[in-house]
């Protein structure tokens, strides 16, 4: 249902406004460039400081922008089982083809927890549902067998795996059905999870360079392995040096550089250090987007 190169696309401000005319410009340009679907509301989507008007909001305009021609899966995740529900029936409502559900966050349920967390999603909303294992950010690893109890549940069709566990990832992949998708969380580790049997990546470098990020992963799929890694090692400065702050503090100081967007974060996210800042404009320059 979902493959390729997914973009978790930023949301761009302006004087502590969502920047509804540069959002939808950016929607436009990974259409244009290739990519396989957009994921509004996500991390990198900022959505932690979205205000619930926001959230929706953004869904909207991704829905009514992209207009069918590549799918729209909405973050709507929370720490708490009834805001994801309520975030989960607007997405639905909006038009989205399927949502991505963080696991909850601070709250470091265990993995009965997990189950019955997401189980009550999927009995409150009939819509394609993507599951997001992110530890490094929320405290608790999503268990393998966890996955795989999830997975026998209709609506829940795949997981976006960031843990950087590659022995659960083939975990995951080898005792789910072969229609349930394993998406890599991880820029650099989209290539290593292809091998093992993903279907694909949700990416923050594709916001940067979407025709690259996409030629790699249809590259591999196809079947054209050398090719794919040809690409894979060429992305490697550019996927390392968009996590040499927090995300998405690199990826939107890029986007600013290359004309897109301005150069705006929400608190407790900051602009960059100045050193850091040169070392990003450096390598964009070399990949000729700057």
């Amino acid at each position: 249902m979902f493959s390729g190169a997914i973009v978790a696309i930023v949301t761009p401000f302006k004087d502590g406004k969502l920047d509804e005319e540069a959002f939808r410009g950016l929607i436009e340009f990974q259409i244009e460039q290739g990519i396989k679907g957009i994921v509004p509301c996500g991390t990198t989507g900022e959505s932690a400081t979205l205000s619930y008007e926001e959230h929706e909001r953004v869904i909207d305009i991704t829905v009514e922008t992209v207009a069918g021609r590549v799918p729209v899966i909405a973050g709507t995740g929370s720490n708490s089982t009834q805001e994801a529900i309520k975030l989960t029936k607007h997405a639905k409502d909006a038009g989205v083809d399927g949502v991505l559900l963080i696991t909850p966050y601070y709250n470091k349920p265990t993995q009965e927890g997990l189950f019955r967390h997401y189980e009550a999603i999927a009995k409150a909303c009939d819509i394609p549902q993507i599951l997001y294992n992110v530890p490094s950010r929320t405290g608790i690893n999503m268990e393998y067998g966890t996955v795989v109890s999830l997975a026998k549940i209709d609506v829940v069709v795949g997981i976006k795996e960031a843990s950087g566990n590659l022995v659960q990832c083939g975990r995951i992949i080898y005792n789910t059905p072969e229609d349930f998708v394993l998406l890599s969380g991880d820029d650099g580790l989209a290539l290593p999870i292809l091998s093992l049997g993903g279907k694909g990546v949700i990416s923050v470098t594709a916001n940067v360079l979407p025709s690259k990020v996409s030629r790699m992963v249809e590259s591999f799929l196809s079947g054209d392995v050398a090719g794919a890694r040809k690409l894979h090692y060429e992305l490697l400065d550019i996927n390392s040096v968009m996590f040499i702050e927090t995300n998405p503090i690199p990826v939107k100081t890029a986007l600013s550089m290359m004309g897109k967007i301005k150069e705006e974060l929400r608190l407790p996210l900051c602009q960059m250090s100045d050193l850091n800042k040169q070392r990003l404009f450096d390598i964009l320059k070399s990949h000729g987007v700057v």
